[in-house]
């Protein structure tokens, strides 16, 4: 829910601090529209977090471009979280596009969620990604608690299913792990399957590549040095043997 309650107390002053920023640019000529989305998620009075409603309305006027979302979150409401992954889906089942989410802080709780929606999910470096249960805040009777421990148990089935679209391990390994609040670096939501590579990973694959077309540039100026060489005339000095003069030997055959 909004409240953003956590068990592990040790960044929660950290996370308070992530300050509100939503915008949105369209590049049309490269099919591509970023999103940038940093801290709380849900509706507000005061316009510092980010609803469901703004996430909508960006994708609105992405057409069919490929999504770029920049994630830094300590999370908030989770039914805006899940309608904010089921808009991604939706975008990319619709269009065909890619969405691609880095996360350059945080991705906790309803951001969580929200980071299962990326074809490709890379861990800034020092990211980290929370999971943990649902919580709210309940006043009354010991039936309406009740009705709001099963409606946030249903909730957090829909959640984990969300989950279970990435993770590599059982889906009651996952409800441990919600039960428990855990914390993923970049390198074990990788591990786990949530993540596709990490800011460290994607720049060794940059330096491969890299070194892959200098390897590839150096082999293709020899041949072409190779080709230069077999291309030169051969210049006959003995008309009545026919023999010639090899510019690459300097010699006579």
């Amino acid at each position: 829910m909004r409240f953003l309650r956590f068990k592990n107390e040790q960044y929660k002053d950290q996370l308070k601090k992530i300050p509100h920023n939503f915008a949105v640019s369209h590049d049309e000529e490269k099919g591509e529209s970023t999103l940038t989305v940093y801290g709380v998620i849900g509706d507000s009075w005061w316009d510092d977090s980010t609803s469901a409603n703004d996430v909508d309305k960006a994708i609105a006027l992405a057409g069919s471009n490929d999504l770029v979302i920049h994630l830094n979150s300590p999370g908030g409401d989770a039914f805006d979280g899940i309608a904010i992954y089921n808009r991604l889906m939706n975008h990319k089942s619709k269009h065909g596009a890619k969405v691609t989410i880095h996360v350059d802080g945080w991705a906790c709780s309803a951001a969580s969620v929200i980071a299962m929606a990326a074809d490709e999910l890379i861990m800034g470096i020092g990211a980290m990604l929370m999971i943990h249960e649902a919580s709210n805040i309940v006043w009354g009777t010991k039936s309406e608690m009740r009705k709001e421990a099963d409606l946030l148990e249903k909730l957090e089935d829909g959640i984990i299913d969300a989950y279970m679209t990435k993770a590599n391990v059982e889906r009651d390994e996952i409800r441990r792990m919600v039960d428990e609040e855990t914390w993923f670096s970049g390198s074990e939501a990788l591990g786990i399957g949530f993540a596709t590579s990490t800011a460290s990973s994607v720049e060794d694959k940059d330096d491969e590549v890299t070194q892959l077309k200098a390897q590839m540039n150096a082999m293709q100026n020899e041949l072409n040095q190779y080709k230069s060489k077999q291309s030169e005339p051969k210049v006959p000095v003995n008309k009545k043997h026919g023999a010639f003069f090899d510019f690459n030997n300097r010699g006579n055959k």
